[in-house]
């Protein structure tokens, strides 16, 4: 472990330059201490390092010093530089092995073509979270991965309906995330199947193993299976009025939804107000989308969400006003 270490503390000298104590222990996730003792192991091993005290000091190599690696295209070490490492493969456990090999990928290119790439950084940026998307905890995801890797069968226990515990043998194919929300992909009497990771709330390797179908593609599997949630997604539409500050918003805001501008009735137009038609998943999930915008949306149909929106402001009313009250 403290050899590649000490490789991945030399690539990171070698392609950023100057770094501080405190910088190369948070990239290491070491301290401070272990930083200078591998500084050390290096000068030891011939390795031309040294420190640097006071403002603008760190830790460097000596300049035009490089490491004998495999040189990049000036066009492959371009779309080395747009990359990050995902969020869901640290969680994996492998992001500091990918860290260190896109650091030795880095180290070997020209110093010319090293400021292409720093320029193309901070040109292009590829980010796969989501907005407001909350974390989702994965404790089986490691032994999922395990699973996966050595062809192993799994029990699982996952939340059912009304959060009932369902036992179930299966045969894990595959670990996806789509953006930042794992899936196990696996096969159970006869069907392929893909789950949340975070409703499985146990997980055990049996010792069988199984033989995976030659022709089974995950790829292919996954983009058919996100195809068919979506046609089956439960719809449910809903008429609002907005208004005229938030129109322009509301479409950035609720990109995941589907969203039409409709006419707005002679009977409802107000100043800038605009009627738009928005489809949810569920009543529950419109309900909950909406209250979140106050005034500024009025629900026009169905007549049914517009009464249970108005029972809850005023449930949220007398609440207050007994507070105030007292």
């Amino acid at each position: 472990m403290r050899a590649d270490r000490l490789l991945t503390l030399l690539m990171l000298l070698q392609t950023r330059g100057t770094l501080t104590a405190a910088e190369l222990a948070a990239e290491l996730e070491v301290t401070e201490r272990t930083i200078y003792r591998d500084v050390i192991a290096l000068s030891t091993a011939g390795i031309p390092v040294y420190t640097e005290r006071g403002p603008g000091g760190g830790i460097a190599l000596v300049e035009n010093y490089r490491t004998d690696l495999t040189g990049l295209r000036p066009e492959e070490a371009r779309a080395l530089s747009m990359l990050e490492i995902p969020e869901p493969l640290i969680r994996l456990g492998v992001g500091m092995d990918l860290k260190t090999a896109m650091l030795k990928l880095s180290a070997s290119i020209p110093a010319a073509t090293g400021e292409q790439q720093n320029r193309s950084r901070q040109r292009i940026h590829l980010d796969a979270t989501w907005w407001f998307q909350s974390e989702e905890p994965t404790p089986q995801l490691g032994m999922l991965q395990q699973a996966v890797w050595q062809d192993r069968m799994l029990l699982t226990i996952h939340r059912g309906t009304f959060d009932t515990p369902i036992e179930m043998e299966v045969a894990p194919y595959g670990l996806v995330a789509k953006a930042s929300i794992w899936y196990l992909v696996y096969l159970f009497e006869g069907r392929y199947h893909a789950r949340r990771v975070s409703q499985i709330i146990e997980a055990e390797i049996l010792p069988q193993t199984f033989r995976r179908e030659p022709d089974f593609d995950l790829v292919g599997f996954w983009q058919r299976w996100c195809a068919d949630y979506e046609n089956d997604r439960l719809r449910f539409e809903v008429s609002v009025l907005v208004a005229p500050g938030l129109v322009g918003r509301l479409l950035k805001i609720l990109s995941g939804e589907i969203v039409d501008m409709i006419p707005t009735p002679l009977d409802q137009q107000r100043e800038g107000w605009q009627v738009m038609r928005l489809t949810f998943e569920s009543f529950e999930t419109a309900r909950t989308r909406l209250l979140g915008f106050g005034g500024a949306v009025e629900v026009l149909e169905p007549l049914a969400l517009r009464l249970s929106i108005a029972d809850y402001a005023e449930q949220i009313m007398d609440l207050y006003m007994k507070q105030e009250r007292t």
